[in-house]
């Protein structure tokens, strides 16, 4: 019964940080996504992609990218001359709402349209801290089972975007994209799906497409609301 205890007041701390961040994003309207996967999806791989596609559509943006020890990811980005804001979280196995409100001080989140957050690689903890985010997107790739969705099913409830990576490996791996597919709309029915390849590109545009879509959205809402 402690440890139950323990847990909900974790939680509950957290969930105060993510509500005056989401509150902080709701007044500039900044969108916020939180992307997580396990390790090697290729999170990484996917945003050197999209980065500069999404800068093409004049989208201002920052990544805070999640690992334990390394700088590796961020030092990817920042070849690419992404901006970017490193966490490391030691032995933690998530990025929390306290984190996120550091990594984002001294951001002009007036001027900034985009927050990606690339969480650590995990597919449980980072499902259940919400860090102030619009939109969770839960990414697998087919490098691993197809019955990820049957394994971790909070983190596609939770989440408002599924993107499937690695779909040019299709002809060589054993992923039965159907059942992973079905599972997914079992769990949430909702949820929309994207196939992508960070190789060939497929699918890279589809995203980039709802995610201005998304922070047009939020745009105009702020402003009927400040009307």
């Amino acid at each position: 019964m402690s440890f139950k205890v323990i847990k909900a007041n974790v939680l509950a701390a957290n969930d105060d940080v993510a509500g005056k961040i989401r509150e902080m994003l709701a007044k500039t309207g900044t969108y916020m996504i939180n992307i997580i996967s396990s390790p090697g999806a290729g999170k990484t791989s996917f945003l050197e992609k999209v980065g500069p596609m999404l800068r093409r559509e004049k989208i201002s943006f920052i990544i805070v990218t999640g690992d334990c020890f390394t700088s590796r990811d961020a030092e990817r980005m920042d070849k690419l001359k992404l901006p970017v804001v490193q966490i490391n979280t030691g032995n933690g196995c998530h990025i929390d709402a306290g984190l996120i409100k550091k990594s984002l001080k001294g951001t002009d989140l007036k001027k900034t349209d985009l927050v990606i957050v690339e969480n650590v690689g995990n597919l449980i903890c980072p499902a259940e801290f919400d860090v102030g985010e619009d939109a969770k997107i839960a990414f697998l790739s087919t490098a691993e089972g197809a019955d990820k969705p049957l394994k971790y099913p909070l983190l596609f409830r939770e989440s408002k975007l599924a993107v499937i990576n690695k779909v040019d490996l299709l002809k060589y791996v054993d992923f039965n994209l159907l059942f992973c597919v079905k599972n997914i709309n079992n769990i949430n029915s909702g949820l929309k799906i994207l196939k992508v390849s960070c190789k060939t590109g497929e699918g890279l545009g589809g995203f980039v497409k709802w995610i201005v879509s998304e922070i047009r959205n939020k745009k105009t809402r702020k402003k009927g609301v400040s009307r």
